[in-house]
């Protein structure tokens, strides 16, 4: 069984020359998801939202080539993949000879495929296409400006979320001032999150204060975004509920997780500027 501390994350390792798709290391989601309380039956939807600035292969005659690829794995999928281990997947390809883009994209599905245990998408775009993740901004209401003092940084604490259930609203709310930490290696993990929502209105103080309870906490950005929903939810009974969190790139890689509760659909791929 892989486990975090059994991959190359946090160790010093060569880079691949030659294509190998065993390089890819599978995490399984079970044993995360157990410490929430959750079980096989998932009371959200979702998709990990990858996004690769660093892939390079050759074409038939050695030219060099590159693309951006947007990568979709979804939330059923029994298996995350740790970023280092996909980082150094996708600079296995620099020096590899491919038939097409229509080859490299059909390896990529196959194998990302094969280590999420579940059907991933690949999108391949040139850098020069008008969809080349131009910097968006995240719609909502900030609310980083409220007037609070905070003396509690970790671990999470959802007893601090509280929601006026005379006060009804539909709302969007955005933060710039997530931070986790890796499981691993220690190292921060930083974030903007948007909460899309329905129902008792969120004190947004208290919302604040909760999200800065992460920054010492350590887990992966996947586990984070669902324990922020799965607290959401049992604390603020929200009619709908979204939770979208775009993670700062990292080894040419960005991870954007988002869970909502079933029927909403799947979020645009908005590159903020700190990505």
């Amino acid at each position: 069984m892989n486990t975090p501390e059994s991959s190359t994350l946090g160790q010093r390792v060569a880079y691949p020359s030659a294509y190998d798709a065993s390089l890819l290391f599978p995490i399984r989601r079970a044993e995360s998801r157990a410490r929430l309380g959750l079980d096989e039956a998932l009371p959200f939807v979702g998709v990990d939202l990858w996004n690769a600035y660093e892939l390079s292969w050759l074409d038939p005659r050695g030219k060099p080539q590159v693309a951006l690829a947007e990568v979709r794995v979804p939330a059923t999928s029994p298996n995350l993949i740790e970023s280092k281990s996909f980082k150094l997947y996708l600079n296995s390809f620099s020096q590899e000879r491919m038939a097409s883009t229509d080859a490299l994209r059909a390896a990529l599905i196959g194998d990302l495929s094969a280590a999420a245990a579940a059907p991933v998408s690949v999108s391949l775009i040139a850098p020069t296409s008008p969809q080349a993740f131009p910097v968006s901004v995240l719609p909502g209401e900030l609310i980083d400006g409220v007037a609070i003092a905070i003396e509690h940084y970790g671990p999470p604490l959802p007893e601090l979320l509280k929601a006026d259930t005379e006060e009804p609203v539909e709302e969007t709310l955005v933060s710039h001032l997530f931070r986790s930490n890796c499981p691993v290696t220690g190292q921060p993990d930083w974030a903007s999150l948007q909460i899309a929502y329905s129902g008792p209105r969120i004190d947004r103080a208290a919302l604040l204060r909760y999200l800065v309870s992460f920054r010492t906490h350590s887990d992966f950005h996947e586990a984070c975004v669902e324990r922020i929903f799965l607290d959401l939810r049992a604390r603020c009974a929200p009619a709908k509920l979204a939770v979208y969190a775009r993670f700062t790139r990292r080894g040419g890689l960005d991870i954007n997780p988002f869970r909502a509760l079933p029927g909403a659909a799947m979020p645009d791929n908005l590159r903020l500027s700190r990505q």
